[in-house]
Parts: C-alpha cells; sequence; structure tokens
C-alpha cells in the first residue's frame, strides 16, 4: 500500500467515525427527549390520579348528602301526610 491509499484510506476511516458519532450523538439526543416526555408523562399521571382521587372523594360526599336529603324529604313528606290526615 503506498502513502497515498494509506492517506485516503484513513480519511474514509475518520469521515466513517465522524458520521457514527454523529448519528450517535443525534440518538442520544432523541433518548434524552423521550426520557424528558416520560417524565413529563409520569408528572401528568401523578396528577390526574390525585385529582381523581379527589373527584372520587367529592363523589361519595355528594352521594352521602344525596341520601340525607332524600331520608329528610321523606320524613318531611311522611310528617306533612299525617298533619293532613289529622
Amino acid at each position: 500500500m503506498t502513502l497515498p491509499e494509506a492517506v485516503a484510506r484513513l480519511a474514509r476511516a475518520l469521515d466513517a467515525l465522524e458520521a457514527a458519532a454523529g448519528a450517535r450523538l443525534e440518538r442520544d439526543a432523541d433518548y434524552g427527549e423521550a426520557d424528558a416526555e416520560l417524565q413529563r408523562m409520569n408528572a401528568d399521571r401523578s396528577r390526574l390520579a390525585q385529582e381523581l382521587d379527589g373527584s372520587e372523594a367529592r363523589a361519595e360526599r355528594l352521594a352521602e348528602a344525596n341520601k340525607e336529603v332524600s331520608r329528610r324529604l321523606v320524613t318531611a313528606m311522611e310528617t306533612i301526610r299525617a298533619v293532613l290526615d289529622r
């Protein structure tokens, strides 16, 4: 192998190495973006789970209040009927 051939081969190898390094940097950047998105999604999931828990608790309180109102209405209607029957 002659010196010019060796230099050309070295230049091609360096070009290939630069291309591989560039591709690796792009993949690493993509992984970094994906990791950041995953962290955002996990934070959203956590926030949504807390909101859901709060909504479920509120729904339970409303259901209990509804039962109490219904009970009181029935009592009031029975009282009114008893008064009217007299």
